[in-house]
């Protein structure tokens, strides 16, 4: 196994477990102890990860509950989106990315690319999307503080994205469905989310399956608002026909 995919294998077991030996890494990814540890000295280094006695956890910037719960749920899922829709986009482009457990898998692949301009209302965004070498410049939106998310909010936050045009807007949502769009259950993120659509030329959507025909509480934008979402398992029925309607494209995640 190559040692990005085992690093990438790392990231998602923990955030999966929240905490787990080096043994138990050993034998989940067929890797010898000295291996492991070597991985873990690297992502901790890069703030991936927590070093504990014995094993690693959850780093302390997830610690807050809501936020550390979303990290550990769908995990593989979003994982796999992240990997997927990292190559979808070029060089130099202007990304506004959302505040949300989804998009922070993306952030972490942004290495990758060089030259692109990062605005984002998320400090873990923020600082992930800085974690390795790279081109790129990151700005970081102002407004009210939230530490459950570590993100910003608010009127302030919505204003400020005006003061940029982007090639894309990336969202994770709340839920999904044929009538009402995309959604979230925030109403500070719905209209933050929309703010940046308002300023974007496309919009990409980062969504696991366990979505797919639910309903929150705020919208954020109809489907036809959506150019294209990315999914580890295809949207059926309704849905689906609605998406096609509306010309959004449907990306299985690989």
């Amino acid at each position: 196994m190559k040692v990005k995919s085992r690093q990438d294998k790392i990231i998602a077991l923990v955030r999966k477990h929240e905490q787990l030996t080096i043994e138990e890494l050993s034998s989940s990814l067929a890797s010898s102890k000295e291996t492991i540890r070597r991985d873990v000295a690297e992502l901790a280094k890069m703030g991936n990860v927590q070093k504990i006695h014995g094993g690693i956890m959850l780093p302390n910037t997830y610690a807050d509950g809501s936020f550390r719960s979303r990290m550990s749920t769908q995990a593989s899922a979003k994982s796999i989106i992240a990997n997927t829709a990292i190559n979808l986009f070029n060089q130099s482009e202007t990304l506004f990315i959302v505040t949300g457990s989804t998009t922070l898998y993306f952030a972490e692949q942004l290495y990758k690319l060089s030259n692109l301009t990062i605005v984002t209302n998320s400090g873990e965004i923020a600082k992930a999307s800085s974690n390795k070498p790279s081109s790129n410049r990151i700005f970081l939106l102002g407004g009210e503080y939230n530490t459950s998310n570590n993100q910003t909010i608010g009127t302030m936050v919505a204003s400020q994205c005006r003061s940029f045009r982007a090639h894309h807007t990336i969202l994770t949502i709340g839920a999904l469905d044929e009538v009402s769009g995309a959604m979230q259950y925030s109403i500070d993120e719905a209209q933050i989310a929309a703010a940046m659509i308002d300023r974007s030329e496309k919009v990409t959507v980062l969504v696991d399956s366990s979505k797919f025909g639910k309903l929150a509480s705020f919208e954020i934008c109809p489907l036809s608002k959506i150019d294209r979402i990315i999914c580890e398992e295809l949207p059926r029925g309704s849905l689906k026909s609605a998406l096609e309607h509306n010309g959004v494209e449907i990306i299985l995640a690989t």
